[in-house]
């Protein structure tokens, strides 16, 4: 599981760096872009309050689109970048942790914030 997280972390960080890339074709940058939105954007095609489904969607979603986006890339471009995602990785492998408690502790916000409104 670890490993295809670092997986789609390295793939989704080479995508950002290419999308920099004046050889990088608007299809990619469009993929992107809609993955950016789906991930920050409330509107989900399940609701995050249901249990499990509710971020179902977004763990399917993302890297595919993601993954499309990438597959789009001219192969130098996706090679430069991968390049410049391992570098950024090896200099920050704090990053993934630090992100992933950070979700945690938004999550258990969210709960707590739910479980008082509904609690009173």
């Amino acid at each position: 599981m670890i490993t295809r997280v670092r997986a789609v972390w390295r793939d989704a960080l080479a995508l950002l760096f290419a999308l920099n890339d004046r050889r990088t074709p608007g299809g990619a940058k469009l993929m992107a872009a809609l993955a950016l939105a789906y991930a920050l954007l409330p509107v989900d095609l399940l609701t995050d309050l249901t249990p499990i489904l509710g971020v179902a969607d977004d763990i399917l979603i993302v890297p595919t689109l993601l993954a499309l986006a990438a597959r789009t890339l001219p192969a130098p471009v996706l090679a430069q970048a991968q390049t410049r995602s391992l570098g950024v990785q090896r200099r920050l492998p704090w990053l993934i942790p630090a992100a992933a408690l950070t979700v945690l502790t938004l999550l258990s916000l969210l709960g707590w914030a739910i479980w008082r409104t509904l609690g009173s």
